[in-house]
């Protein structure tokens, strides 16, 4: 009997709800398994539960703008760090520019296909495994 293998998950962190939620939705059509945060604060809890095996971030939010949340999951699951892609209308916003210039991960900007989307994701979950939390 063979045993079914654990679909990915992949953790979409955007203030628009709208469109978290439409990822979502779309992410488990093509097979992943998916959760939503609204903000980085809400995704590092999530991010803590384990379980997590990508990210598909904004990089403006409130309370915990992305380039911070990248830097928190950094600190508590490091192994994270090269299964992040940036989505995002902020690519060229100077106060971003820095931060997204010494990353090794996608950035896609706003507005994209979700063929464009799934190509990185698939791409970054071609990295190692992250390890179990």
């Amino acid at each position: 009997m063979a045993t079914e293998q654990r679909k990915p998950h992949v953790l979409v962190v955007d203030d628009d709800i709208e469109l978290a939620l439409t990822y979502e939705e779309l992410l488990h059509a093509h097979g992943y398994q998916a959760s939503t945060a609204a903000n980085g604060n809400e995704a590092l809890k999530l991010v803590l539960n384990g379980g997590i095996d990508a990210i598909i971030c904004d990089l403006r939010m409130p309370e915990l703008s992305g380039d911070l949340f990248y830097q928190e999951v950094g600190r508590v699951r490091p192994e994270l760090l090269k299964r992040f892609i940036f989505f995002t209308a902020n690519a060229d916003n100077p106060l971003y520019e820095s931060f997204l210039k010494s990353l090794a991960v996608p950035i896609i900007s706003k507005p994209a296909t979700v063929g464009r989307v799934l190509e990185k994701l698939a791409s970054v979950l071609a990295n190692p495994a992250p390890a179990a939390a």
